[in-house]
């Protein structure tokens, strides 16, 4: 099981990372106003969302204690990237402050799930 934790928890920093760096990778493009959501954005969004619902469960299967309130904030946190990056996909131009949301709240999931102990 704990090979099966570990997979999802690799695959759960692999979506945050095509997350933040989608999100990285657009910042010169965020200073003139030319950002865009990336494909890989909402992937990343995805594959977090999926993982974390598994690792989740898999935590619980295996008896172990979960925080549901952090839970429970992360999911909301990831609802709101999830459903921003999902609306904006299609636009040419995204606005700084939809795409700074996006970045801001990503740093913040990342906050949240190593500091909140």
């Amino acid at each position: 099981m704990d090979v099966l934790i570990n997979l999802f928890v690799a695959l759960h920093i692999i979506g945050i990372a095509a997350l933040l760096g989608g999100f990285l990778f657009q910042t010169k493009a965020l200073r003139t106003g030319g950002a865009r959501m990336l494909p890989g954005m909402l992937h990343g969004a995805i594959t977090m969302l999926v993982t974390g619902v598994c690792l989740v469960g898999l935590h619980q299967a295996e008896g172990n204690e979960v925080d549901n309130l952090k839970i429970g904030v992360k999911l909301a946190v990831l609802v709101v990237i999830l459903g921003l990056v999902y609306v904006k996909r299609d636009d040419a131009k995204v606005p700084s402050p939809v795409m700074g949301t996006v970045g801001l709240l990503t740093v913040l999931n990342i906050f949240i799930a190593t500091l909140w102990t």
